[in-house]
């Protein structure tokens, strides 16, 4: 081959669009953790600004305060119309404290945790296959240890709940149910959600004591004391109080599968006939090959859990091989979906 020859390079099939992605989405998404950490969202909640108003009352230089707002911007989280920056109906209803879908109780567990979500902590999590939370103590257990981590994990989830809790209450008929048992119920959002819409429904929030102080607050808040209870117990060992629909949010997706059938039994065997059990998950597909939202809750629960994400068709599967009748998967808010079934 002679100096003037060249070596054949291969044009590339495609533009690389999806690498770019993950590599500024990665940056993107700490750059709303610090306009969050900031109060950018509150600040423009009281009037739209013009970006040299932001650098005042930020107290930050006019380049990061740019770059911090184009961000927003581009992810839907700002307008910006004749120079002011002005807040998205997804910003209002989501990073305002005022909000009763307000997400950002969990962005700030996130960002008192940010080491987790890091490259170490995810790639420790796929070597070892096991929880990098909490130095590497099971999450639950430290839960039931220390009071605190409960109260505090319990009220940053809150505000994450309470958008698919008010939506999930729509797609399926409740009205021939009369007490609902929300068994690991957290902050008792999806009971509030589901007595709202449900007037004839009563709800029961079952989780260990500190958990259900937190519920107890929410309930209060909603006026809901009346309609709403908690009962302090440990789903595993102890027995399921009386109700006729067993219902389970971000449960399955914490455990092993054995655990997964071990509550399902337990909610057939609990269940008078006619009693209805519904699971809301983030669902794969049935090939397991997307949504994102549920692959990267995948590696979410390989960090903080034992857990994994399932599809419709094996949470169907599953409930078929407890003894349900009538299965459906229906989908309800978002990535949200619901996986129902009747004790015959």
């Amino acid at each position: 081959m002679s100096q003037h020859d060249s070596v054949a390079i291969r044009k590339p099939r495609t533009d690389g669009q999806p690498l770019w992605d993950i590599n500024f989405g990665l940056l993107a998404g700490s750059a709303v953790l610090v306009a969050h950490d900031l109060k950018l969202f509150p600040l423009l909640a009281e009037q739209p600004r013009t970006l040299l108003e932001v650098c005042e009352a930020l107290h930050i230089a006019a380049r990061p305060a740019e770059a911090l707002l184009s961000v927003c911007v581009a992810w839907g989280l700002m307008h910006v119309q004749d120079g002011r920056y002005s807040l998205t109906p997804t910003s209002e209803d989501y990073l305002l404290e005022s909000s009763p879908t307000y997400f950002g109780g969990f962005l700030d567990f996130v960002i008192a945790n940010h080491s987790m979500s890091s490259f170490a902590s995810v790639k420790k999590a796929v070597l070892t296959n096991a929880s990098q939370v909490y130095r590497g103590e099971e999450m639950f257990k430290a839960h039931e240890e220390q009071a605190n981590l409960a109260r505090t994990f319990t009220r940053a989830m809150h505000g994450t709940s309470m958008g698919p809790a008010l939506a999930w209450p729509e797609v399926v008929d409740l009205s021939g149910h009369q007490v609902m048992l929300d068994v690991g119920g957290g902050s008792g959002a999806h009971c509030i959600g589901a007595t709202r819409r449900w007037p004839s429904l009563h709800a029961l929030v079952f989780d260990i004591a500190p958990v259900c102080e937190v519920a107890q607050e929410f309930i209060t808040r909603y006026k809901l004391r009346s309609r709403i209870q908690t009962h302090v117990g440990d789903m595993w060992t102890d027995p399921f109080p009386l109700a006729d629909l067993h219902f389970y949010s971000w449960i399955y997706h914490d455990w092993p599968r054995e655990s997964g059938q071990f509550l399902t039994r337990k909610s057939f065997e609990s269940l008078a006939p006619g009693g209805r059990i519904i699971i809301h998950e983030l669902l794969y597909n049935d090939q397991k090959t997307g949504p994102l939202s549920a692959a990267a809750d995948s590696i979410a629960m390989l960090v903080f859990t034992e857990g994994q994400q399932y599809s419709g068709r094996e949470l169907s599967a599953m409930l078929m091989a407890g003894g349900f009748v009538d299965i459906e998967v229906k989908p309800t808010f978002g990535s949200w979906s619901i996986v129902t079934g009747r004790k015959p």
